[in-house]
């Protein structure tokens, strides 16, 4: 069912700059709502990039909507817990979440980041993205915005959204203006903190006599925790035959987090050989002999990348006419598997204010915009600390971070464990134009808000509000 094309405005001109994740979903239910809208990408192409992903009941519901769900499962597996080993492969924890389905209402589910994104992309009409777009200047008016970029070409709408990622250029431009009006926090203006260092990958079709376990209709996954290193590394098997995998550095000083640092293509593949020659021979479960080298020897060495896992989560969110999603405004650490969820939900939250617009004017969109970060904030801010206590328990090589990860996987109850996981999974935000989907676990689910426009709509067409 598609909302009323009744509308009390005109519908807004929306600019999205970056078309990763969040970029794409916005666009989906921007769709969804008749709003108009332009994707402007600063890269060239669309480069096939990035390791294994896993999305939980945060986002289900939402692309259950969008129409995004059903195909997801197809490219997907589910995922029932994961395997923590020593270097040495003994065992140090087995969390297992099965049960949670029950409770939650989804299973948890493990895929190539990849298919994942070439499923969006698809649901975006290819004329709408525009490559090769890397936006150097954005200029406000009290009525417009315009976004000029490096090949000389310019473009105006009413609303500009920067979802382009951790080094927005959309932020960066709206953070001048905000620091030239003296209203820009100064937390605001400090980097990103760096941490730690990864390298990803996804290999091609592997033989499951060579990895037992490979071939299951649940995940296979494995993280291990070096010993004697400031490694850690992780294998998960995805549909197809295949194990995503990434290998993790702890950067101890802010010396390393500088010397490390490679530009600011997040997912470009870069000079790995180093890394790679430090972790060929690592162990991984699969089997008594497979190494990491093995894995990487099996993945496409132009979808190989690094990339620094950073957190900061800025306060300002909007400035006049833009709006950040995504990365753009939190970076998470994937330690919790939040971060794509959060960056998806933003563009879920969004969208709905933006069809709830009553007017285009600089207060209007000021409103909007307003209610889309109250919303947001607390539970990114969450997530945000969640990711950096899960990060020092599996990244984490200091003495104290060993304590506590050996103390909490080995001491704290199974049913405390489910407990904290369902509370995370409360929170799964709809969109408030189309019909809701209902909750089919056991736990609690925030109620979820429709649109007043919509309800309006429904009302008006003689149809039943089902919540």
């Amino acid at each position: 069912m598609s909302p009323s094309n009744k509308v009390t405005i005109k519908p807004p001109q929306v600019l999205i700059v970056g078309a990763g994740l969040a970029g794409l979903l916005l666009a989906i239910a921007l769709q969804k709502a008749n709003i108009p809208f332009e994707i402007y990408e600063r890269s060239k192409f669309v480069r096939p990039l990035g390791g294994i992903m896993a999305l939980n009941a945060g986002i289900f519901p939402a692309l259950e909507q969008l129409g995004v769900y059903e195909e997801l499962l197809k490219i997907s597996i589910p995922s029932v817990g994961f395997n923590i080993y020593s270097g040495d492969m003994s065992e140090i924890a087995l969390l297992k979440t099965e049960g949670e389905k029950e409770l939650i209402g989804y299973d948890r589910v493990v895929f190539a980041r990849p298919e994942f994104y070439q499923l969006l992309l698809s649901k975006v009409p290819a004329e709408r993205i525009h490559y090769n777009k890397k936006v150097v200047s954005v200029i406000q008016t009290k009525d417009d915005v315009t976004i000029s970029c490096a090949d000389g070409t310019s473009y105006n709408g009413d609303i500009l959204v920067g979802a382009d990622g951790a080094y927005s250029g959309v932020r960066q431009e709206m953070f001048k203006q905000m620091q030239e009006e003296n209203v820009l926090p100064v937390s605001d203006t400090q980097e990103l903190n760096k941490g730690y260092v990864c390298m990803v990958g996804t290999t091609c079709p592997l033989d499951p006599t060579d990895y037992p376990g490979l071939d299951a209709e649940t995940s296979s996954a494995y993280q291990i925790i070096g010993k004697n290193t400031h490694y850690s590394w992780s294998a998960f098997s995805v549909l197809g035959n295949r194990i995503g995998w990434n290998v993790v550095s702890q950067l101890a000083t802010l010396e390393q987090s500088a010397e490390a640092k490679f530009g600011n293509a997040e997912w470009g593949p870069e000079a790995n050989e180093a890394m790679i020659k430090d972790v060929k021979d690592f162990l991984i479960p699969f089997s008594n002999t497979s190494t990491m080298g093995d894995l990487i020897n099996a993945t496409p060495a132009e979808n190989i990348s690094r990339v620094f896992l950073e957190d900061k989560l800025f306060d300002s969110w909007h400035h006049g006419r833009v709006v950040l999603i995504g990365d753009a405004c939190h970076k998470l650490l994937p330690s919790s598997g939040q971060g794509a969820v959060t960056s998806m939900q933003d563009a879920v939250v969004l969208a709905s204010h933006l069809y709830d617009l009553t007017s285009l004017t600089s207060e209007g969109i000021q409103e909007a915009f307003q209610a889309y970060r109250k919303e947001r904030f607390p539970h990114v801010k969450e997530q945000y600390e969640a990711s950096k206590i899960n990060a020092k328990l599996i990244y984490g090589q200091t003495f104290l971070e060993r304590c506590a990860r050996y103390l909490i996987f080995n001491y704290m109850p199974i049913s405390i464990q489910a407990k904290a996981s369902s509370k995370g999974m409360a929170y799964r935000p709809q969109v408030s134009f189309l019909p809701l989907v209902p909750n089919l676990g056991s736990s609690y689910v925030i109620p979820q808000k429709l649109s007043k426009r919509y309800e309006e709509s429904l009302k008006a067409n003689g149809s039943t509000i089902a919540v």
